[in-house]
């Protein structure tokens, strides 16, 4: 590229196999508290709001790359990608990085790796502040561990500079006695990086070119090189196999809940809750034990889930209850309720104070505000008007073996048990049906629709006469009346 640049680049580290994952995916498209490791890096730097934001890709280079697409798109801002084609260690990767950058790059460049996904955008900043108040050309993210192997130890001299990085395989016995690691995250001014990695070499004892030798050479010119030490050493834990994706993923995991409760969830037992990060709770939701949150699921203040509930993608408002449920792509109204045992797919809408109840299963339906499906029932494809009840054993036949068809189901309805709705077919506002009706042609408002010798009756005007003064009836009643309303207001050439 050309242009200039003279603020902060991001060059996030992303090409390696991950061969100790023993995985088909690429390992940085493995996922804790549902985004992917590079999705995490790329959010926490993007956070510092840089001029340019490239991730290094490698292996899996296509999945990796539409993957980092979508992270874009989602983030509203551009992500570049530069390809690796053979992973020759650190210092190489950087180089084909600063290839995709403008030839005569200024400012400060930060490397991060994509594989330490609870290095987070504060943590960044803080390293800038030291590199620029500091005055370094080079300021290197340190944290000290119990168990330092296979992290490269900080070497510093008698006055506590840095003088080297020094990998473990390089590393003498007492170097490797260093408790100081390296956390491969870096703040450079542009111009010593691009000199150092001009003058590095592979003369080491794997065989490649290491980002760490720029510090060693930066050192040699005279120029400063400095050192920030993370208080916390999970926030550059890398995962390298799936033991360490469990670990990271647990400790995230126990942060995220943590912070939800401090801003006033009630956490039962946050041992066996686990949330994404793209989760949003409100203040005074609670959360019984077993329950998992994915995606961008929302929960509005006072509302219950779980026990035993998993969730993707879904709302809840507020003061609603979800209990052992499994749904995705789902709204949930305010006071509504729904399980035990209930199965929402996507496109389901439950109305206010609604329900959906045990061993219910619903798809692309909505159902209005106060109607309830209460037992063993499938409501597909279907509009429930308001304060509806569906009886038990209900089932919704949309699927004619070609095309998905709709129910239309209208206002103050009251259905018998196990009745079948044969789509596409309209039951009336106020309408009745007897017990195991299948329902094949409409129903007229305030209809009673029965079976009898296996086809349907109907006989208008039930409701009136049997269930006068109740709200079916009057629901009934209006419906009837709009219609003749309408039918007089096109007149008699209709």
């Amino acid at each position: 590229m050309r242009g200039g640049g003279g603020g902060i680049s991001t060059i996030v580290l992303a090409a390696g196999e991950g061969t100790r994952m023993r995985s088909r995916t690429p390992k940085v498209l493995h996922r804790v508290a549902g985004r992917s490791l590079v999705e995490h890096a790329v959010r926490a730097a993007a956070g510092v709001d840089p001029e340019f934001l490239l991730v290094v890709i490698g292996h899996g280079r296509d999945a990796v790359a539409e993957h980092l697409a979508g992270v874009a798109a989602e983030l509203d801002r551009p992500v570049l990608t530069a390809v690796q084609e053979q992973q020759n260690g650190t210092g190489h990767a950087v180089s084909c990085a600063l290839e995709a950058l403008p030839e005569k790059l200024a400012g400060t460049v930060v490397v991060t790796y994509g594989d330490a996904p609870l290095l987070d955008t504060a943590t960044l900043e803080g390293l800038l502040a030291e590199h620029e108040s500091a005055g370094n050309a080079v300021t290197v993210l340190t944290a000290h561990l119990t168990d330092p192997t296979g992290y490269g130890r900080i070497v510093r001299d008698a006055d506590g500079a840095v003088r080297a990085i020094v990998e473990q395989k390089d590393a003498d016995a007492q170097q490797q006695a260093i408790t100081e690691i390296n956390s491969g995250v870096y703040a450079f001014d542009a111009a010593v990086l691009v000199d150092g990695l001009s003058r590095i070499s592979t003369d080491n004892a794997q065989g490649e070119l290491y980002l760490t030798d720029v510090l060693g050479i930066a050192r040699g010119d005279g120029k400063r090189v400095g050192a920030l030490a993370a208080g916390d050493p999970w926030l550059v834990e890398g995962v390298n196999d799936r033991v360490q994706l469990a670990k990271v993923g647990a400790e995230f995991n126990r942060r995220l809940v943590e912070r939800w409760m401090r801003a006033g969830v009630t956490v039962i037992d946050p041992a066996s809750t686990w949330l994404d990060a793209g989760v949003e709770l409100a203040r005074d939701v609670l959360i019984e034990p077993g329950v998992q949150l994915r995606g961008k699921t929302k929960v509005a203040e006072g509302a219950t889930v779980g026990p035993d509930s998993t969730l993707t993608d879904v709302t809840i408002g507020e003061g609603a209850t979800v209990c052992r449920t499994h749904g995705s792509g789902a709204r949930i109204g305010p006071g509504a309720t729904v399980g035990p045992f209930a199965y929402l797919r996507p496109g389901t809408k439950l109305g206010e104070a609604g329900k959906i109840g045990t061993f219910v299963e619903t798809k692309n339906a909505e159902i209005g505000a106060g109607s309830k499906v209460p037992h063993l029932s499938y409501v597909g494809d279907a509009t429930i008007g308001e304060h509806s009840n569906i009886g038990a054993a209900s089932v919704f036949v949309n699927y004619d073996g070609v095309h998905k068809n709709h129910t239309v189901v209208g206002s103050h309805v009251r259905m018998g048990s196990d009745n079948m709705y044969i789509a596409p077919v309209t039951v009336g506002d106020g309408a009745y049906s007897g017990a195991s009706t299948v329902v094949m042609n409409d129903v007229p408002p305030g209809a009673l629709a029965v079976s009898a010798g296996g086809k349907q009756r109907t006989i208008e005007g039930w409701v009136a006469r049997k269930r006068p003064g109740t709200a079916a009836a009057q629901a009934a009643e209006q419906a009837l009346k709009d219609t003749d309303d309408a039918a007089d207001a096109e007149g008699p050439n209709r």
